[in-house]
């Protein structure tokens, strides 16, 4: 390996370390590795790390950003599916930063419900994109430690995410993500910082996380709603909701006591309206959380 230690990984450096490992990024995976080093201090910076923070990373690929949190003092764990990419960032990082606390979870990220060591306390990411939505609200569900997130998708991914309710874009990765926490659209990402460069815009999301609505309704019936009120987005919640509550009929009376108008559509609606009217689901209804 041609770099030197301490330095994060370039365009060179990546390449190198792709061919000598037979690493083709895929679309499967949702591969695209950041080679430009100032990318990854902006991304560390926008997330705040400091030193000692527990970060826990999906996807690290090749050690791209990995490299940048552990010099920023984090501790890191890393979630990598792919055994190959698994096996050489521990190398990658013994060579560039042989002091840093690093530990690897050779996994499908959507499968993990334990990690090693501390709890961690931010999530920073560059997720793949055929997967960014359920992991980023499958991490937040499992490990409540992480007071903060600061992802990497697909600019239009992030556009949904960060949307407030009777915004075009809102939706629901939207509402979900409101459960947990605030969302923001945080820094454009070039394609040019990609290897190989991407046919999409990336945007980093930020969530600070918070309470979920004060409600006696469990997150799956709340979620339960939320899906059924987007199924057909052009029906009015009386419509949407039928289904759920058994008529139209009922689901007016629900939205009615939950004191939303049966009139609207769910892009109307905040993750408190949609807690008040879970609160109105028949016992049969998504009753018991995952």
């Amino acid at each position: 390996m041609t770099n030197t230690p301490g330095a994060l990984l370039g365009p060179a450096e990546i390449r190198e370390l792709a061919g000598r490992l037979g690493v083709r990024p895929t679309k499967t995976l949702g591969q695209n590795f950041v080679h430009d080093g100032g990318t990854v201090r902006k991304i560390v910076r926008a997330a705040d790390v400091r030193p000692g923070d527990r970060v826990v990373e999906v996807g690290p690929g090749l050690g791209s950003l990995t490299l940048g949190l552990l010099e920023a003092g984090a501790s890191v764990v890393a979630v990598e599916i792919d055994p190959v990419l698994a096996g050489q960032i521990t190398d990658t990082v013994r060579h560039h930063a042989p002091d840093a606390d690093l530990e690897v979870v050779t996994a499908d990220a959507l499968d993990v419900t334990t990690l090693p060591g501390e709890p961690p306390t931010a999530l920073v990411a560059n997720l793949p994109y055929n997967v960014a939505v359920p992991v980023l609200l499958t991490f937040l569900e499992r490990f409540d430690s992480l007071r903060s997130v600061l992802v990497m998708v697909q600019a239009e991914v992030a556009d949904r995410l960060a949307a407030p309710p009777g915004s075009r874009t809102y939706g629901v990765p939207s509402a979900k993500a409101a459960w947990y926490g605030a969302a923001r659209r945080s820094l454009n990402i070039s394609r040019h910082v990609f290897w190989p460069e991407p046919n999409v815009d990336s945007a980093l999301v930020a969530i600070e996380r918070h309470d979920p609505p004060e409600t006696t309704a469990t997150r799956r019936q709340v979620f339960t709603v939320v899906d059924a009120a987007f199924a057909q987005r052009r029906k009015t919640l009386r419509a949407a909701l039928s289904g759920l509550f058994g008529s139209g009929a009922a689901a007016e009376d629900a939205l009615r006591a939950a004191g939303v108008d049966p009139r609207l559509r769910g892009e109307r609606l905040s993750i408190t309206d949609f807690a008040r009217i879970a609160e109105h689901l028949p016992v049969t209804a998504g009753t018991v959380d995952e």
